[in-house]
């Protein structure tokens, strides 16, 4: 199918009929309207404990997995099933950088597929989670091999068709090179959702820093956390001091690059991971793609410059922070939501692509039989 650019929105996130990129339907309340309210209550305890809340009522059994990520990599995950119900399909879900499998995000995308009928996978990257201990190699945004490979094994451990899949930030970036590799690593993907996803590292990078520094400084903080739990448990393996752990973003990133990877600079790691542009034009997996106009952390401006083809739909709105698009002062959220509704579709799709094409078949073989 052809591919076409996106086209800016206006200011309420509408665009003219025709144009696939399109607005969303989210409107919250005035007092939700600040993207760094969003932001902060949408990984705030309350909405991580309402999010465990919701995942308990759906009554879903729980149980834990390490999957094979190829070349002897192993990565933890959850998968949630509704005892008693029939599967409509199995979703996997992918967490955003130094977030995991209890991120409230994952949480309530979770109870809400359950409750659609999905089981549900959701998978930890590398060093995310309790999983540290796992790899004795550090994470990074371009390890996309393992990632796929343990798509793969999910797949073939469940049996629940069809599969989908959907990510939050760095997630929705894994998420969409995963719908990229899909077809060539033999999974059957109906749909990627994709939520608030970097698109252009390089850029996200820059945006952050120009930004308001609590973002920057929550990821520094967290991701030294992370390098020292790293430490500790591969004391042979990772001796960096403490010193290197007090770098900045931009020049920590640079560490990791010259020290854990095979990119040589910044620039070719960041390119490395990058969906900007044209780069997700060959897409054969329908995708859709939930950004905010305001969010604080992933900048607006490479989303118009994408090259989508047909069966992929940008949705921008006016609202909604950083995975935010929190509804109401529960901390309800419409990502949840429109996640669930997309992948929905694009599952209902494929089931009624299948019944088309078993039933031609029989035709096709009645018609063998009465010759």
């Amino acid at each position: 199918m052809p591919a076409h650019p996106s086209s800016p929105t206006d200011a309420v996130g509408l665009v003219p009929d025709g144009v696939r990129v399109g607005g969303s339907d989210y409107v919250p309340p005035l007092w939700l309207r600040s993207p760094h309210v969003q932001t902060v209550l949408a990984s705030s305890p309350w909405r991580r404990q309402r999010g465990a809340r919701a995942l308990a009522a759906t009554g879903a059994v729980t149980t834990e997995h390490l999957v094979d990520g190829g070349d002897g990599v192993r990565l933890h995950g959850l998968h949630s099933v509704v005892p008693g119900v029939e599967s409509r399909g199995l979703a996997l879900l992918l967490h955003g950088w130094e977030g995991s499998t209890e991120s409230s995000y994952m949480r309530q995308t979770a109870a809400h597929m359950l409750r659609a009928g999905y089981e549900v996978f959701r998978l930890n990257f590398r060093d995310h989670g309790d999983s540290h201990h796992l790899n004795e190699a550090i994470f990074h945004s371009n390890r996309i091999d393992e990632v796929v490979h343990a798509a793969v094994d999910i797949a073939a451990r469940f049996d629940a068709r069809p599969m989908i899949a959907a990510g939050y930030s760095l997630g929705g970036n894994f998420a969409l090179r995963l719908a990229l590799r899909a077809p060539a690593a033999g999974l059957q993907l109906a749909g990627v959702a994709a939520v608030c996803p970097v698109i252009d590292p390089a850029r996200t990078m820059l945006h952050m820093e120009r930004g308001h520094r609590m973002y920057l400084r929550h990821f520094e903080r967290t991701w030294r956390a992370s390098l020292r739990r790293k430490r500790d448990l591969f004391p042979d393996h990772h001796a960096f001091d403490d010193a290197t752990l007090q770098l900045g973003m931009r020049e920590l990133t640079d560490w990791l690059v010259q020290t854990h990877t095979d990119f040589g600079t910044l620039d070719n790691y960041f390119d490395g991971y990058s969906v900007a542009g044209e780069r997700l034009s060959s897409l054969q997996v329908p995708v859709d793609i939930l950004m905010a106009a305001d969010d604080p952390v992933i900048p607006l401006d490479a989303f118009h410059a994408l090259v989508l083809p047909a069966h992929a739909r940008l949705e921008i709105s006016r609202w909604g922070g950083h995975c935010g698009f929190l509804l109401d002062r529960h901390l309800d959220g419409f990502a949840e939501r429109w996640v669930t509704a997309r992948l929905g579709a694009h599952a209902d799709a494929a089931r009624a692509a299948s019944e088309r094409t078993r039933l031609a078949a029989a035709v096709h073989a009645g018609v063998h039989r009465a010759d």
